[in-house]
């Protein structure tokens, strides 16, 4: 039998966070970290494969899926603040301890709360989500190096594609193993929520203020070296975003990770649940040492 998965919401600083909620809550638990451009819809198909063992909380970040979506003028829209509503939501739900999974947008989320309370955190899930400059690809760079440097009405343009439909369509299908196996619910679900009036103008915010993200790796890093959390890294090897040198770096902050390549892109889960559910399963339930499967 499929273990059910809940649909939650919670009040965290007076604004409704949308959560998914999956196993028992008495069992370790894993905090699930979305990217861009989707929200907890991307770890719909993992979280039943992890129920039997482990307690499931997916939240959908503000201004992303089922979460409240305040407009720019009523929210800040950083990653300092929707770090700062998942902490509290953690907060309401007494979560005394967590795995993070982080993918994309998911990793310096995670990463905040990380340093923020490192005795909380009892293993990292990497997933192509990046804390090094050399996992940064030329994608990135070039739609969004100008706006990093300068905010124009010229430079905003990339950014803005950045979460058009083309592109969304184009960070789920990149990379894929097959493209008939990619659900096209995803792009076109995560579309129709970006295309909501003034989510594009936040959403440029957000992808202006990912440069705050850049200059905190040397501090993640620190904070890797310092604690040594559990890591697991299930990384899609064809993404043109966070690219493999990325992945390869953290080795260097933490040589026990277990590397684990995924014949993927950015996005892994449609075509890789259940080998990333049994790398999930065998490494937190073992004591798997420095590990790193070659391509």
């Amino acid at each position: 039998m499929t273990p059910a998965t809940y649909y939650r919401n919670a009040t965290v600083n007076g604004r409704n966070i949308f959560f998914r909620e999956a196993g028992d809550p008495s069992a370790p638990t894993i905090l699930l970290l979305h990217g861009l451009p989707t929200s907890s819809q991307m770890f719909r198909d993992l979280m039943p494969a992890l129920a039997d063992r482990f307690h499931l909380i997916a939240p959908d970040y503000i201004g992303f899926g089922h979460s409240d979506a305040p407009s720019r003028e009523d929210f800040d829209y950083t990653f300092d603040n929707l770090a700062a509503h998942v902490a509290g939501l953690i907060d309401v739900l007494k979560l005394q301890s967590y795995v993070l999974y982080m993918q994309d947008y998911g990793g310096p989320i995670g990463f905040r709360l990380f340093t923020q309370h490192p005795e909380r955190v009892k293993g990292f899930i990497i997933q192509n989500a990046n804390a090094y400059l050399e996992g940064v690809g030329d994608a990135p760079k070039q739609a969004l190096g100008p706006l990093w440097e300068k905010r124009t009405l010229e430079t905003e343009k990339p950014a803005r594609q950045f979460v058009g439909p083309e592109s969304t369509k184009h960070h789920w299908l990149v990379g894929a193993k097959d493209p008939e196996a990619i659900n096209p619910d995803n792009w076109v679900l995560d579309q129709a929520l970006l295309d909501r009036p003034g989510t594009q103008d936040y959403q440029v915010d957000l992808l202006e203020n990912y440069k705050t993200n850049i200059g905190l790796y040397p501090q993640w890093q620190a904070a890797f070296r310092a604690h040594k959390p559990k890591t697991l890294i299930v990384w899609g090897k064809h993404d043109p975003f966070f690219i493999p040198p990325g992945a390869r770096a953290y080795l260097n902050d933490l040589p026990k990770a277990k590397l684990v390549w995924l014949d993927s892109g950015h996005f892994v889960l449609d075509e890789n649940t259940p080998q990333v559910a049994a790398e999930i399963k065998a490494f937190f339930t073992s004591t798997v040492e420095a590990v790193s499967v070659s391509t």
